[in-house]
């Protein structure tokens, strides 16, 4: 199916969607314990390092016009691209349901009068008509919709930053786990960046376009929320707004912050979903997504569930390595066999280094050494052990 082209700017306003999110804001509030000058430091380094490999991933995508799980199979083949497709599938979907579960938390501290389960489940019936309208509508509904966002996280930061006072704390941050956790949001995103640039009017600005804005936006939110904890000691955005009479407006931010990040995530969802079959369709397979992170979100403990999601998100990080190793520098391309044997020990052995160096501390935290060890043996062996 031909895809409908994006033009730039809406390439930007997706990704300022994607980075506007309480789960941004949330993140950065753990950076606190450094303090803002050093917080600030750890925040633009970590994400100096995520969006720097969101638009090598996003030029991939642009270049070949094919989709994230789609371009896997030029470094894992067409069949041993799908373990990835399937676990893309399998942590987006309950990326969704954590996404839901914490957005509804947030609305029923802004708005009480209903409880957490019925604003699960107006979320989920809005991503869902995000999901159905037609891509054209779409994009002018996303215009108001990030125009209001823009205006009121402007609102939000004065009401953070007009705080007096610095909440102290006696929780230990290392500057590298803080590193870590400002590279993680950027690179949550890299298995699925190739979903839109794919689909750009000008295949050469877009992935530009889309780390630029994503950096500055989810930049700002780290800051709201490091800000929050600092000079206000609240961490709960939705609190901190209708403690000064904006309950309405965190209400907005909330709501809507939540639908346009958790959209993405259903529909790369449904991309992924055609990766593993002809059968399934985008739109469908993202509507089911999104009915089936409700019902977790609402039936199950959904926080329980991060240890197991972060296990499979660490499948990415060396995937993506290889991936960059074998498209820029290799100039090599495996889609025409059914599995990359050498790859896929490769990526083992950079999923294991990713385990090993999650009890390790590095001033740069841990994902950027595993991708660079796992990218290098992937060259070496390549170079030493086989010409194709």
């Amino acid at each position: 199916m031909e895809q409908e082209k994006i033009s730039t700017p809406a390439q930007g306003l997706i990704w300022f969607g994607a980075a506007v999110s309480i789960a941004e804001i949330l993140t950065g509030t753990l950076l606190a314990p450094l303090g803002f000058r050093k917080g600030l430091a750890a925040i633009l380094i970590g994400h100096v390092i995520g969006c720097a490999l969101l638009y090598l991933a996003g030029v991939i995508g642009a270049r070949t016009e094919k989709s994230a799980m789609e371009t896997v199979k030029i470094s894992f083949g067409q069949k041993g691209a799908l373990l990835f497709s399937v676990l893309n599938v399998l942590q987006l979907a309950g990326w969704t349901a954590v996404m839901i579960f914490s957005g509804g938390e947030a609305a029923a501290t802004a708005a009480p009068f209903f409880g957490v389960p019925l604003w699960e489940c107006a979320i989920g019936a809005l991503v869902l008509l995000w999901i159905l309208i037609d891509f054209k509508h779409l994009q002018k509904l996303n215009i108001v919709a990030m125009s209001a966002l823009f205006l009121l996280t402007l609102v939000l930061s004065t009401i953070v930053f007009k705080g007096g006072g610095s909440f102290p704390s006696a929780e230990a941050l290392s500057f590298g786990a803080a590193v870590e956790l400002s590279a993680a949001m950027p690179l949550s995103w890299l298995p699925l960046i190739s979903d839109y640039t794919r689909s750009s009017r000008d295949p050469g600005k877009a992935p530009a376009v889309s780390a630029l804005v994503y950096f500055a936006t989810s930049c700002w939110m780290y800051v709201i929320g490091m800000g929050a904890a600092l000079y206000t000691g609240e961490s709960d955005i939705a609190k901190i707004m209708a403690g000064v009479g904006l309950a309405a407006i965190a209400l907005f931010i909330v709501v809507f912050s939540t639908v346009t990040t958790t959209f993405l995530d259903v529909w790369s969802a449904g991309v992924s979903s055609e990766s593993i079959s002809r059968n399934f369709r985008e739109k469908p397979a993202a509507a089911v997504i999104c009915v089936i992170g409700v019902l977790l979100a609402v039936f199950t403990p959904i926080t329980r569930m991060e240890g197991f999601l972060y296990l499979i998100g660490s499948v990415f990080a060396p995937m993506i390595a290889i991936l960059i190793a074998d498209f820029f520098i290799l100039k090599r391309d495996a889609a025409g066999r059914d599995f990359d044997w050498g790859n896929l020990v490769i990526w083992l052995a950079g999923f294991i280094l990713y385990r090993l160096f999650l009890k390790m501390d590095t001033p740069l935290g841990n994902t950027l050494p595993v991708m660079i060890l796992t990218g290098g043996i992937c060259f070496i062996v390549r170079k030493i052990f086989f010409k194709n």
